[in-house]
């Protein structure tokens, strides 16, 4: 029995067969597994010799009908799903940045029994000292990572992937300690790159250091970030 049997029937079981009775002719939930199983081997991205990189973000987009249908079983879906990506990750030697994660969302364009996928890899990120909503809003530029924002004010951070870094992102592609903010009490604010492997890319041009402001886009590994002014908090 293949992995995909045997997932449908440990689904269908976890609802009581309810799937089996009320989707007849909609987008099955064993569609939708097959979809991000195949979305992994797609989307997997060579890191090393070994490791491979794939995706952990996934948006499953419906028809309203499929929608209005899946979503009361949204949990068991996760629940029943990410294992299954999981296992397949270990087996085909992926990697994921960060915790999996895979939200339905619906198209009123799209036709009963349609689906759509994009999926991202999205780092989950930490630090040790989280800011508060009242130091964000004081600051004059913060920068975003993954939707979430860090005042940048003096003296800076450094960023890395190690436990060592300041504001730590699970990205493979991110050394230990990767690159530093250096935020001066003038207003004047550089990222600098720490001796990292990848190096750093700021509004698409690869470089050892530079000067950002609102607006200033920055790679690191298969991060992005963006520097802006919090307005709105």
């Amino acid at each position: 029995m293949g992995r995909l049997d045997r997932f449908e029937k440990k689904l269908e079981g976890a609802v009581h067969g309810v799937f089996a009775r009320a989707f007849k002719g909609d987008v099955q939930p064993v569609e939708i597994a097959a979809r991000l199983l195949r979305e992994l081997d797609a989307e997997a991205k060579l890191m090393s010799r070994k490791r491979r990189l794939v995706p952990n973000d996934f948006v499953v987009t419906l028809s309203q009908h499929d929608y209005d249908r899946l979503t009361p079983y949204g949990k068991t879906l996760n629940a029943e799903i990410i294992p299954e990506l999981t296992d397949h990750a270990k087996e085909r030697g992926y990697i994921f940045n960060g915790p999996i994660s895979i939200t339905l969302e619906v198209d009123r364009s799209l036709p009963t029994g349609r689906f759509t996928v994009d999926s991202s890899a999205v780092a989950g990120v930490a630090t040790d000292s989280p800011a508060d909503t009242a130091l964000i809003k004081a600051a004059r530029l913060v920068v975003e990572v993954n939707g979430m924002r860090h005042p940048l004010k003096p003296p800076g951070f450094t960023i890395g992937r190690g436990s060592d870094a300041d504001l730590r992102i699970n990205d493979p592609g991110i050394s230990r300690r990767h690159a530093e903010f250096q935020v001066h009490d003038g207003g004047q604010i550089r990222i600098v790159d720490l001796g990292s492997t990848n190096g750093i890319v700021v509004d698409g041009e690869r470089v050892r250091e530079a000067d950002v402001s609102d607006g200033t886009r920055i790679e690191i590994g298969s991060t992005r970030m963006l520097v802006h002014a919090p307005q709105g908090g």
